[in-house]
């Protein structure tokens, strides 16, 4: 376990950088060497895997780097092997997918609140493993990470949400069920792992009290488990603009233009 203290911000944004000029070299290693890397984040709510995610993707090219969030299935996903829908998320060459949650609903919140049969959850436990051997067999770069969370930081992140109206839509009914279900979602998270933490695909416990701290572990440790390389670019030198052949613009009341509302600030 780590340092509890929290990390300075000063600190914290100059490694962030760093870190993130990083991911900028990865994502072009990952185009140019056609990778697949898909990764995992799971965990409690507001453990700070949304705000991670937003941290990663900042500078990257959505069409390399994107974010699958999977809604609540449709009744026709329900009637589909599990794993079916998950699979048109995963990546192509050339691309990195993170997963705003993922396969793992099954072994968490779908298995405390019921909605799956206990012989869905033990064929969810039995598959995965496979599902997942069958990913990394392919060339898939798979990663999972787990923030965790107190119960005492989470209640308090709970109360900043419901105090804060830019947060208020992260809170939902299933969020405040989840702090009376604290110890249920702890067994079913450790039955999980001893299923699913397997040596081609362990899991990676992400401590996450400190939201600065654990975004800088969690970049910091993706980029030291894959093996990227700077890729040499195309030297890009700007152009002359070439003299004018005639051309004038419209003249302006003949379009409709946003109103500055800036000026009335």
């Amino acid at each position: 376990m780590g340092s509890t203290r929290r990390l300075p911000r000063r600190v914290y944004e100059k490694e962030l950088l760093r870190l993130q000029e990083q991911l900028l070299i990865l994502q072009e290693w990952v185009r140019d060497e056609g990778a697949r890397i898909a990764v995992v984040f799971e965990g409690r709510d507001a453990a700070g895997k949304g705000s991670t995610i937003k941290r990663v993707t900042e500078y990257l090219n959505p069409r390399v780097a994107r974010i699958a969030a999977l809604p609540v299935p449709t009744d026709r996903e329900r009637t589909q092997w599990y794993f079916q829908r998950y699979i048109q998320h995963l990546p192509a060459a050339g691309e990195i997918v993170l997963f705003d949650r993922s396969w793992y609903n099954r072994g968490g919140v779908e298995r405390v609140m019921g909605f799956c049969t206990d012989q869905e959850h033990r064929r969810f436990l039995h598959q995965c493993p496979i599902f997942e051997r069958m990913l990394v067999e392919d060339g898939i770069l798979l990663r999972k990470y787990w923030f965790s969370v107190s119960d005492a930081e989470q209640e308090r992140r709970f109360r900043k949400r419901l105090d804060d109206p830019m947060r208020r839509w992260k809170l939902s009914p299933m969020d405040m069920e989840s702090i009376s279900r604290w110890e249920d979602y702890s067994r079913a998270k450790d039955e999980m792992f001893v299923h699913t933490d397997i040596p081609e695909a362990p899991w990676n416990v992400v401590e996450s009290d400190d939201k600065r701290r654990a975004r800088i572990n969690m970049i910091h440790h993706l980029l030291s488990s894959i093996p990227y390389r700077e890729v040499e670019r195309p030297v890009l030198r700007l152009p002359e603009r070439p003299p004018s052949r005639g051309y004038v613009r419209p003249p302006h009341d003949e379009q409709n233009h946003v109103p500055d509302h800036a000026a009335t600030l």
